[in-house]
């Protein structure tokens, strides 16, 4: 696809699972991506309701309804993205690269390369583990060049895209201790996904604030495997996820010790992720907000060292359902297909 000519391009896209927040927002963008054309949508609980009567917004983008799943259909598309709960795409992911089919998968299924590990924390055997040293991490701003030839991808999680932007410089330049980096971030009730929780209700989470998981979440071994990658050795995280009484957002406060001598944080940042379209690292002084990238494919950074102490204090936030989800799959895709890589994620954050 790359040798053609990229203005000719039109992609052929399936979703699988496209009833829930990442599907919903992968045809929000999806829509807006000048040669991008959602050619199937599946739902075995939904076939054949129209997807914009599920979700209205879409009305006038899409006149597709959801299907059951069918691999010679999916085959057929240049890219399938899975928009499931894990533990669903390990199961079809298989027969659909046999295919031919190039894969992003969302869910958690293939982030892990330890079959043991994921088996650990998912509480299942692994279904297609001979996979998983194949799959690529879909974290463009560190293995573009891998997702560029990847017949698979593993689109990071919210929070460890989060935590990772704001660690991997840190790491990279052995400028902090990598066995004690503390992280505490807190996401909107979408990041639940959106099935029906009595602990996602308004009346449960409006007005309240609380950590969760703390003896162990789900995204610790995904974010101690990618920066440990970065810092060529193990790394110990200690992480606390929390709920915020909002839908949208991640904000990621991260603690690191400083190991190495003087060092212009601040400059290391800006230069670090200069070429980064998706990354914007704020001027000294100012912080983040999960306001002013809500819907828009963006972390924005600020970075301290309170006092001049031996603490360094990142601050990262994103839209867990772009940057986070959808927005960094359709970033992949842009890269595995050889187009632009910004295109279709241009929006500007919704304020106010």
């Amino acid at each position: 696809m790359a040798a053609q000519n990229l203005e000719s391009i039109m992609v052929r896209i399936g979703i699988v699972g496209g009833t829930g927040y990442t599907g919903v927002e992968l045809l929000r963008l999806l829509a807006a991506h000048e040669q991008a054309e959602v050619v199937a949508i599946t739902s075995r609980a939904e076939s054949g309701r129209r997807v914009d009567d599920l979700f209205p917004n879409l009305r006038g983008h899409y006149d597709l309804s959801f299907s059951e799943p069918d691999v010679a259909q999916l085959a057929a598309c240049d890219v399938v993205f899975f928009a499931t709960p894990h533990n669903v795409a390990m199961n079809l992911v298989p027969e659909l690269l046999a295919a031919g089919a190039r894969v992003i998968d969302l869910s958690a299924d293939y982030r892990l390369r330890d079959a043991a590990l994921w088996s650990r924390w998912y509480g299942e055997p692994h279904a297609s583990p001979e996979l998983l040293v194949d799959a690529v991490y879909g974290l463009p701003e560190v293995n573009r060049a891998a997702i560029a030839s990847a017949r698979l991808v593993a689109c990071p999680g919210c929070y460890p895209t989060s935590v990772q932007l704001g660690l991997i410089p840190l790491l990279a330049r052995k400028l902090v201790d990598p066995d004690h980096l503390i992280a505490s971030a807190a996401s909107g009730v979408s990041g639940a996904g959106r099935q029906a929780k009595v602990d996602n209700l308004l009346s449960e989470v409006s007005d309240s604030f609380k950590a969760y998981g703390v003896s162990g979440h789900r995204h610790l071994p995904e974010i101690e495997q990618g920066l440990g990658d970065v810092a060529g050795q193990s790394v110990g995280v200690t992480f606390v996820p929390h709920l915020l009484p909002m839908v949208r957002g991640i904000h990621a406060t991260l603690f690191a010790r400083l190991q190495a001598g003087p060092e212009d944080i601040q400059g290391l940042y800006e230069s670090w992720y200069a070429d980064e379209p998706f990354v914007d690292i704020l001027p000294a002084g100012q912080l983040p907000q999960t306001r002013t990238v809500r819907g828009a494919n963006r972390c924005q950074i600020a970075v301290s060292v309170p006092q001049g102490r031996d603490t360094v204090v990142v601050m990262s936030a994103i839209d867990n359902l772009v940057k986070g989800a959808s927005g960094q799959a359709v970033q992949n895709m842009n890269i595995m297909l050889g187009l632009p890589e910004t295109l279709g994620l241009q929006q500007v954050g919704l304020l106010p």
